[in-house]
């Protein structure tokens, strides 16, 4: 007897890629967007508002969650840093259903559009969104620890290029509210035993990062560079840290240099190790 076509239902896939993940409860009703905001598709059913005109979510954020949650050993608990619109966090938190989450962002905007993403996405209950300077000694109590601390810092000091027609994107573009050394030293203060800090940084400036890597006491135990088209060199890097306290001695200041990672082939296609990438952060490939 011979099998039929099967029937997709489009409300759980999309040109014939089945969105995976929990459907949250808002995905099955309407909702109000302001004119100057959008809701957009993320992980899986998962969405999030970003302001129409204002700093989108990017390849580096998507990347990030990635490195860090295929990477961290076991994560019950995960802190972003620098959260921004809550992207990087939200990804993360739809890889990891279980984990505790906590995003520190100043923004105002952010704030309130990250709030949003998290009630559309019904995290309310394990994801805390502090409106704080992650660089502020309150925002953080002295004991609290975290298996997987995530950053995907600005990549500018102030000044060095053209800053944006918008303030929330200038802060996600140059270093208002701190620089990678802050990102290291308060990842570092706040790892759990064996947790682990990924983030994202341009590959030519990749001495700041292993010098603020240094100073925070921290050991880069793998990175990977990322070329966004094949035959380029790469303009990103992917770094995975842990204390070196925490490692055996032979492995203080070694680092696993893994091949680079390509975005889209040399003729524009998504390269399929990409595709796979997508595929396990819940995008369409």
């Amino acid at each position: 007897m011979g099998v039929g076509p099967l029937e997709i239902d489009l409300s759980t896939h999309f040109k014939g890629w089945a969105k995976p993940g929990p459907v949250p409860p808002d995905a099955t009703r309407d909702v109000e967007v302001s004119q100057d905001e959008t809701l957009d598709a993320i992980s899986g059913h998962f969405r999030i508002f970003q302001l129409r005109n204002g700093h989108r979510f990017s390849t580096d954020d998507v990347l990030t969650a990635w490195y860090g949650t295929t990477w961290a050993p076991a994560v019950a608990s995960l802190l972003d840093l620098g959260s921004g619109i809550g992207s990087v966090g939200m990804i993360a938190a739809w890889r990891l259903p279980g984990a505790r989450v906590v995003t520190l962002e100043v923004q105002d905007d952010s704030v309130r559009l990250a709030r949003q993403s998290a009630v559309y996405n019904g995290l309310e209950a394990r994801y805390e969104i502090r409106h704080a300077d992650f660089r502020d000694p309150q925002a953080l109590r002295p004991g609290e620890r975290f298996d997987l601390v995530l950053g995907s810092p600005p990549y500018f000091p102030p000044g060095t290029g053209i800053e944006g027609d918008h303030p929330q994107k200038v802060a996600c573009r140059f270093e208002l509210h701190g620089d990678i050394r802050d990102y290291a030293a308060v990842a570092a203060a706040h790892l759990s035993p064996g947790g682990v800090f990924a983030c994202v940084f341009p590959d030519a400036q990749r001495q700041r990062v292993e010098d603020a890597a240094g100073g925070a006491g921290l050991t880069i135990i793998r990175r990977r560079p990322v070329v966004f088209r094949e035959g380029e060199p790469p303009l990103v890097t992917l770094f995975a840290m842990m204390r070196a306290a925490d490692l055996p001695e032979p492995m203080h200041g070694s680092t696993w240099v893994e091949p680079p990672l390509v975005i889209r082939t040399s003729d524009g296609r998504v390269h399929p190790e990409y595709a796979a990438v997508k595929l396990a952060v819940g995008f369409p490939p």
